[in-house]
Formats: structure tokens, sequence, C-alpha cells
């Protein structure tokens, strides 16, 4: 069974590469090269983390105005905290789908640099090449390093958001909204940290796009 199914891991993934190679080929064909989908799938993680950063603030704001809340509106708030915290999960996947996707036409396009430069005949030329791809592999790194920090951030919000939540569910009166208030001050500070880190992520994705745009 589970060699049958690592076998099927890997027909899939052998697929799932084949598809990308088709596609970035199809879209050479048409001028917009593996550097340019890096740049607009840079430019992707940026809007989703923006998207990310306003919806976990204002799941906080849900968070502390569920807090006070009178017991007779206690099933109005807690539908909205709930259903922030939905849209908060959602925020988080699109962080992590967009992230993938640098991080998979990154990997094609160093893999074709890398290809290419075997094909210099002229030295100087080649050892200019090879130069300007581990400084730009350096800046990546740099780049993903930052946006897995600040996904990574997301968790611990999610966690308690979560937590709250599912308890809210089944004790909906004011015991459990002394809970909400014991971990507030927690959560407060988790998404303040993680606004930070998303800021510093979404700077460093516009000096990498900067970089590229001015060197390509």
């Amino acid at each position: 069974m589970l060699k049958a199914r690592n076998t099927t891991l890997i027909l899939l993934t052998v697929l799932l590469s084949a598809c990308q190679s088709a596609y970035y080929g199809a879209m050479e064909k048409v001028g917009y090269h593996k550097r340019d989908i890096m740049i607009n799938r840079v430019e992707q993680v940026k809007d989703a983390q923006t998207d990310a950063k306003e919806q976990f603030s204002s799941a906080l704001e849900q968070y502390q105005a569920m807090v006070s809340t009178p017991d007779s509106e206690l099933q109005d708030h807690y539908d909205k905290l709930n259903s922030e915290y939905e849209d908060s999960e959602e925020a988080a996947q699109e962080v992590t789908d967009r992230i993938d996707a640098v991080k998979n036409v990154s990997e094609a396009l160093f893999k074709e640099w890398k290809e290419e430069i075997t094909l210099y005949s002229n030295t100087d030329l080649k050892r200019q090449s090879i130069n300007k791809m581990n400084a730009t592999k350096r800046k990546y790194n740099s780049l993903m390093k930052s946006m897995r920090q600040a996904e990574e951030r997301m968790n611990p919000v999610l966690n308690a958001f979560r937590d709250q939540v599912l308890f809210l569910k089944h004790n909906l009166n004011a015991r459990a909204i002394n809970s909400l208030r014991g971990e507030l001050k927690n959560i407060e500070t988790d998404v303040a940290q993680l606004i930070k880190d998303m800021e510093k992520s979404i700077a460093e994705s516009n000096s990498f796009i900067e970089g590229l745009e001015n060197t390509g």
C-alpha cells in the first residue's frame, strides 16, 4: 500500500512539473519570461500579505468587541467573530499559496539560468552571469526567509482565534467571555508582531522587485 502511494505521489509530481514547464514555455512564446512571472508573483504575495494584515486587524477588533459585549448580544458577536476567523484562515492560506508560487517559478528560473551559463564561450560574460545569478539568489533567499517568517506569525494568532471560537460555540455565556479577556493581551501582542513582520516582508519585496527591474 505504501509503495503504491509513493508511486502515485511521484507520478503526480512528474505530471505537475510537466504542466508547469508547459506553462512557462507557453508564456515565453508570448514574451513573458520566468523573471517577469517571478516579479508578478512577488507582487501577488505583497497583495495577499496586505489583505491578510488588514483581515487579522479586523478579526482582532471583533475579538476586542466581543470582550465587552452585553449578554443579550453574545450570539450576534460570536457569529461575527467566527466569520472573521474563517476569513483570516482564508487570507492566511492565500499568503501561503502565493509564496509557494514564487518558490516554484524561482526554482525554475535559477535552474534555467544555471543551465544557460554552461553555454557561454566568453569567459568574462560567463563570470558576470554567474555573479549576477548568485547575487539574485542571495536576495531571493533573504526575501523568502522574510516571507516565511511573516507567514509563520499567522499560526499562533489563528490557533488562538480557533480555540476561542470553538470554546464559545458551546459556552456562549459571561464565563466564556472571561476566557477571551484572559487571552486578549497575548493576541494583541501576536497581531502587532504579525503586522510588523508583514510590513517588513512587503518592504523587502519592493526592494527585490526594484532590483530585478533595474538590472533586467
